[in-house]
């Protein structure tokens, strides 16, 4: 007859998974409330107590939402936005990344360090100064003037860096007995081996980019540039709030973050576990 071992379940291990589920249910509530009330109609949003599954469900708050504002527009400019600087985060962190991890050169440790500092400085601290900056370029409310501050980001540097320096440089001497250039290092090794990272700070330098709402505002003066962000606000008049419409168009909002992190959720996990052991 087959034995069957006993599988051991410590005290501890049942309440760290009862916290964790707590905590899961903390985070997924305001979702899932938000999911729920976009679907009920006005009379249902403050009626008390509160209710998760709509009475009487409807789409006229998402059908609200796209007629009273000009929301797929604004859909499309984050999108725009997000894109751009996403790719731009990805070629400029993952280069940078490579110079600092690979190569050694005078001033190679202080240079890393300033780019952490700037981390560490809000961006209301220097907002001022970077508006007049982009005032004198002629690009206030253009798409060159939203995109700007989102190109770079120390974080991604820092992250690529810690990623690409536990590559072996025997793949790098290797490649340069075969003639390879160090750009096409760079491209064709390099790249093809920090895919889960580079997946990983994806979804970071999209969501930074899709959430970004004071910057916006602050440089957007034509409603037809108005990012998602900027969008919500419209439903938010004088006195009144439309909690439907606005729920709406916030579910609308994050379906974005929401397909990227499905798509690449496997090599974000594996680029955040990678990073964090390696280096």
């Amino acid at each position: 007859m087959a034995r069957y071992s006993r599988v051991r379940i410590r005290p501890g291990t049942v309440i760290i998974h009862i916290v964790l589920a707590l905590g899961a249910a903390a985070m997924l509530l305001p979702f899932i409330w938000m999911l729920s009330t976009s679907f009920k109609p006005s009379n249902e949003v403050i009626t008390w107590p509160p209710q998760f599954i709509p009475r009487k469900p409807t789409v006229g708050n998402y059908v609200e939402a796209f007629t009273a504002v000009p929301l797929m527009r604004f859909f499309l400019n984050s999108l725009l936005v997000s894109t751009i600087s996403t790719a731009s985060i990805l070629l400029t962190s993952s280069f940078s990344g490579f110079i600092f991890a690979k190569y050694r050169f005078p001033g190679r440790n202080l240079i890393f360090m300033i780019i952490l500092a700037t981390s560490m400085v809000p961006f209301q601290s220097y907002m001022i100064p970077f508006y007049l900056m982009v005032s004198g370029l002629g690009w206030i409310s253009t798409y060159q003037g939203l995109v700007l501050p989102l190109l770079v980001m120390a974080f991604g540097v820092f992250f690529m860096r810690q990623n690409i320096v536990s590559i072996p440089d025997e793949l790098m001497d290797a490649a340069r007995m075969d003639g390879c250039s160090e750009f096409r290092i760079y491209w064709q090794i390099i790249l093809p081996l920090c895919k889960s990272a580079m997946a990983a700070l994806s979804i970071f330098a999209f969501k930074n980019a899709w959430g970004d709402f004071i910057w916006p505002l602050l440089i957007t003066n034509d409603v037809y540039l108005y990012t998602m962000e900027l969008g919500l606000g419209m439903f938010q008049h004088r006195f009144t709030v439309d909690y439907g419409s606005i729920t709406a168009a916030s579910v609308i909002s994050i379906l974005p973050i929401i397909t990227v992190f499905v798509i690449f959720r496997r090599h974000i996990i594996e680029g955040v576990t990678l990073t964090g052991i390696k280096g």
